[in-house]
């Protein structure tokens, strides 16, 4: 009996051993075959309760806008020298913040007067040029004799009649007025507002050169953000510096020749000229380029294939100067052996010999 008991409580204690234990902790094991976990441990992670966060109320200014939303000064930084003057250093003034800018300010005006009443002075300016090298040639060619300077237009180096004087002071005055009324930078108005929300990371004042006039809706044809906009006032501001350049060209031929701008010009009567210049400077810029504006020394240097271009069209002339001289080398080489049988070198001379001696009074000495 005892014995048997004692048999009994062994085996009892070694399959004891082989049990799970209740108080094992969960592993968080998964299967091989699908890679997930037990449904038991699923279900324990959803029940468990997640961690607070707390949030954080940040106040916002008013008038806060992203640098994403707005022109971030700073853009030529990295550089030291000028982008169009690269021999010359980079005004501080200028980096980039500002359409139309490419670091030219040779006089350093810029560090030296107040940078917002040149830009307004600048696009004022840019905008009465884009008018007048317009209306110039088209007075010359359009207006009555009575209203012009020996065909000219009426202008301070060629001068004015009497009404065209009254006008051009009129003109000018109104002008006056118009800069008087617009010279403090008080732009409240929505354009106004738009601009010193681009600006706002830059300065105070919006863009230079704003009246909200806009009756096309154009400001917003290259993007409605201010990437669009800044890159239309570059548009202006290239047009308006051409403009500027040509209408000072327009004065200063009319001054030294006394002869209207539209006079034997090549832009406004029909010629070869200007076609020929046209592709002259199509055919050159397929060989060479100009080399980068903000490297320095500027030079002229071959395309990517401009060479290779170059060496076929000299390959192309040599080869047909050297086909045309065979040709011409075997064509009179014919020629002398025809010659040698039937004197066609002389056939000429002989005949007009022969046309004088039909007529007793030619002067042979003719």
């Amino acid at each position: 009996m005892k014995f048997s008991a004692v048999l009994l409580a062994s085996i009892a204690t070694g399959a004891a051993a082989f049990a799970p234990s209740a108080r094992a902790p969960a592993s968080t094991s998964f299967s091989a075959a699908t890679l997930e976990a037990p449904a038991a441990e699923v279900a324990e992670a959803v029940a468990a309760p997640a961690e607070e966060v707390e949030e954080k109320d940040f106040p916002v200014a008013e008038n806060f806008v992203k640098d994403s939303d707005r022109v971030i000064p700073g853009r030529y930084n990295d550089l030291e020298n000028s982008i169009a003057l690269p021999f010359l250093p980079r005004p501080s003034a200028l980096d980039g913040s500002h359409a139309g800018d490419f670091g030219f300010d040779p006089l350093g005006l810029s560090e030296k007067l107040d940078f917002y009443s040149m830009q307004e002075a600048e696009v004022r300016h840019a905008r009465l040029a884009m008018l007048a090298v317009v209306g110039w040639p088209m007075s010359e060619m359009l207006a009555p004799s009575w209203m012009l300077q020996n065909g000219c237009a009426p202008s301070f180096l060629n001068g004015v009649n009497p009404l065209s004087g009254l006008a051009i002071l009129g003109f000018l005055g109104a002008a006056g007025y118009f800069e008087l009324k617009t010279s403090l930078r008080m732009n409240e108005t929505p354009m106004g507002n738009i601009h010193r929300k681009d600006m706002s990371a830059v300065w105070k004042y919006g863009v230079a050169g704003d009246y909200n006039w806009d009756p096309l809706n154009l400001y917003s044809s290259c993007g409605d953000d201010y990437k669009g906009r800044k890159g239309l006032r570059d548009v202006e501001l290239g047009h308006g510096r051409m403009a500027m350049l040509g209408i000072t060209y327009f004065a200063a031929w009319e001054a030294l020749t006394g002869h209207p701008i539209v006079e034997n010009n090549m832009l406004f009567h029909p010629n070869a000229l200007f076609p020929a210049l046209a592709l002259a400077y199509t055919a050159w810029g397929q060989f060479y380029e100009v080399t980068p504006l903000d490297q320095y020394p500027i030079g002229v240097q071959y395309t990517n294939e401009g060479e290779m271009k170059l060496e076929r069209l000299q390959r192309g002339i040599s080869d047909t100067v050297a086909q045309v001289s065979a040709k011409a080398a075997a064509s009179k080489a014919t020629l002398d052996k025809v010659d040698e049988q039937f004197g066609i070198y002389s056939a000429p001379g002989k005949a007009v010999k022969a046309v004088k001696g039909t007529y007793k009074y030619w002067d042979e000495s003719q």
